[in-house]
């Protein structure tokens, strides 16, 4: 048996002018990382089988994929660096080659590693970083991607593309997350009404409104701010919705100011405008503003003691001498 290994051995040699120690070295190198792989495809079946979850499963496959991936860095670079047997000499070495080829690269490893470190977002997470905005569905240690929302897209709600971003973009783009620790944004809808409507009713409706369609939303947002500011200093005076007024050039401004979870805007907003719809359908001393023209006819309509004179002969006193 060992004088067939040795033929063979000399016959590879023999072949691809490979010494019998680089030989060795591939061979350990195949079996390291075969190993390395064969034990996490015994633990991904086990978790397969064991663990209904879905989150949890993508978790156990990405974590012992990177697992696998170090051990057989660490293994392979062992067995072809006997000089090096100090694994931190190894790894200064490596780090060091790959920091001065790969500036982009490594910027992005060490963003990867603060993001699972220092968590400013986690999978399933709402964010925006820069201009781009959507719900994390995968993260990797050069990139993350983002289910993308908004764009053409109105109110958050998704467009279907798939955005890839360099995990080196987490130091320097600013990051805004909508769901971390408090899950809730504030959301306004502006409603204009003309000056001639019956705006204190108005705003007695809409205030009706909000407080039936979002009372429950409030209660549960309050709940989670108690929560979230044991971390972070997140304080409102008060969550309870509310309805401003102002003046536009075109009439009344009533603004709706109300929280809701930030996957809802839209579908909240979306039934808050219904319940105004039919509420003013049925007030006939409410009307909604919009782009029209309107002759103004001062000396008829203006106040008594704003009116203007009218010229001899346009309506006005006439000539004496006529």
């Amino acid at each position: 048996m060992r004088d067939v290994e040795m033929d063979v051995r000399g016959w590879v040699e023999g072949f691809t002018g490979m010494g019998p120690e680089t030989q060795n070295s591939i061979l350990l190198s195949i079996l390291a990382v075969v190993l390395i792989y064969g034990l996490r495809r015994v633990t991904l079946r086990v978790v397969h089988r064991r663990v209904d979850d879905p989150k949890l499963v993508y978790q156990w496959s990405k974590s012992s994929s990177y697992v696998a991936l170090i051990l057989s860095l660490v293994m392979v670079g062992s067995i072809w660096l006997e000089g090096l047997r100090s694994l931190g000499t190894f790894l200064g070495l490596l780090s060091a080659g790959v920091a001065i080829a790969l500036k982009d690269v490594v910027a992005s490893l060490a963003g990867w590693v603060f993001i699972l470190w220092r968590r400013p977002f986690q999978l399933g997470d709402r964010i925006q970083i820069g201009t781009r905005a959507g719900d994390v569905v995968d993260l990797r240690p050069f990139q993350f991607t983002l289910l993308e929302i908004g764009n053409w897209v109105d109110a958050d709600q998704s467009t279907g593309r798939i955005i890839h971003v360099p995990n080196f973009l987490i130091f320097t783009e600013p990051l805004f997350n909508y769901t971390a620790q408090f899950e809730f944004i504030w959301n306004e809808i502006p409603v204009l009404l003309t000056f001639e409507s019956d705006w204190r009713k108005a705003k007695e409706i809409l205030q009706g409104i909000l407080d039936e369609r979002v009372g429950e939303t409030v209660k549960d947002a309050e709940r989670a701010m108690r929560t979230a500011s044991r971390k972070f200093l997140i304080h409102f005076r008060k969550l309870t919705p509310k309805v401003y007024t102002s003046v536009k050039d075109s009439g009344v401004l009533l603004t709706l100011r109300f929280i809701c979870r930030a996957r809802e805007r839209r579908g909240t907003a979306e039934e808050i405008w219904e319940a105004v719809l039919d509420a003013f359908g049925e007030a006939p001393d409410i009307d909604f503003a919009y782009p029209t023209t309107r002759m103004y006819h001062n000396p008829v309509e203006g106040k008594k003691g704003a009116r203007a004179e009218l010229p001899p002969g346009l309506g006005g006193e006439s000539n004496p001498g006529g």
